[in-house]
């Protein structure tokens, strides 16, 4: 993954452009193609190849439980992360005289139920400052009927990642009743994911973790399973979905498992599994150890060619993101594209992402460019 023939061995899309937008969407490995490729050939077996299918899916379970610092059976999987969130609403089942607290840097996934639901919960937004969410502007907006605090480990939009456990103690001092949720979907597979003592984590697999789309991570510590079990309806989640009491009664499993409520995305969990598998092997702190520099040369280059990142990149709790605002600007995009150079661009935001499979090429390349595009006026 770090050197240039191990690089283009696994990801030989990569040999002929400058990737720098896996914040979006990654470009899974070599493996994960042979996963698919291994979900066929069982599927191909009709019924008997359900023994594969289910095989994956354990497989896929422990090597997550690993890197998530949880046990298997804390693990679980739905389609998405929205699915995900909407399963949780259906567990707390929250009430007007209740509150959430979500912040303005979140993704809609994790907003947006609480805002639909039949009877919406009072919405707290924990306002990032300058891109960053100071725990001093947490803390007013805390209390007891706080019910839900969610959260990003590392936010979408700016790449500010929340310093964990300040936050987690003062959470638990200031609103004891509240359920803390993480998306973990910008940290999982590219930094260590040290909030296992969250009441629920939740990640997208088709980012950082190398995988594809269709998939889920559901993670519920056994703490918590009491009260985050779903109440949606399916078969999959249920002891009794085949017992004689089964037009009667729904019992539900408890926890994680109760959000895998149908037949598990199999082609998606032999991906996970594979790409997982593959990050496990070179380690997570050595993908930093790679990354992180590269990263913060693109913040520092930014800054020298006058450009702000939305929040400060720091070494001591760092992220795979550094993003910054522009003017909208179609020729700026139509010359990255023209290079080749992929970004994220969207409503005068350009969001830059690092991960293990980045070299110094792909940053001194992308500064060169920007540098020849403000010497132009491009985006000035």
């Amino acid at each position: 993954m770090f050197t240039a023939a191990s690089r283009f061995e696994q990801f030989p899309a990569l040999a002929h452009t400058t990737y720098l937008n896996t914040a979006a969407e990654s470009i899974p490995p070599l493996c994960v193609e042979e996963a698919v490729h291994e979900y066929l050939r069982d599927k191909t077996l009709g019924m008997r190849g359900r023994d594969g299918h289910f095989a994956q899916v354990e497989k896929c379970r422990a090597v997550c439980a690993r890197l998530l610092s949880l046990t298997p059976a804390e693990v679980s999987f739905c389609s998405c992360s929205s699915e995900a969130y909407n399963l949780l609403a259906s567990a707390l089942q929250l009430r007007d005289r209740d509150e959430v607290v979500v912040t303005d840097i979140d993704f809609p996934a994790g907003i947006t139920p609480w805002m639909r639901a039949a009877s919406p919960p009072s919405l707290k937004i924990w306002k990032a400052n300058q891109g960053e969410l100071l725990l001093e502007e947490l803390s007013s907006i805390l209390g007891p009927t706080t019910k839900l605090v969610q959260v990003s480990l590392v936010s979408f939009y700016s790449g500010h990642r929340i310093a964990w456990e300040p936050f987690h103690q003062m959470v638990r001092a200031l609103a004891p009743n509240a359920v803390i949720a993480v998306d973990i979907t910008q940290a999982f597979g590219r930094i260590p994911i040290l909030c296992h003592n969250a009441d629920i984590l939740i990640s997208s697999t088709h980012k950082w973790t190398l995988g594809i789309h269709g998939g889920c991570v559901i993670g519920v510590p056994a703490a918590a399973a009491e009260r985050l079990t779903t109440t949606a309806g399916g078969w999959y989640h249920l002891l009794n979905a085949f017992d004689p009491d089964r037009l009667e009664r729904a019992v539900s499993k408890k926890g994680a498992a109760s959000f895998s409520v149908g037949m598990p995305n199999f082609i998606s969990l032999y991906a996970l599994g594979a790409s997982l598998s593959y990050l496990e092997s070179i380690g997570i702190e050595n993908i930093g150890a790679h990354a992180n520099p590269l990263i913060k040369e693109v913040d520092d280059g930014l800054r020298r060619l006058g450009l702000t990142p939305l929040c400060e990149w720091r070494p001591d709790n760092p992220t795979g993101i550094v993003a910054f605002k522009h003017e909208q600007n179609a020729t700026l995009h139509a010359a990255l594209d023209a290079e080749q150079i992929h970004v994220m661009h969207q409503a005068g935001r350009i969001r830059i992402a690092v991960h293990g499979y980045n070299s110094q090429e792909d940053v001194s390349r992308l500064l060169s460019v920007l540098e020849s595009l403000r010497s132009e006026g491009v985006f000035f």
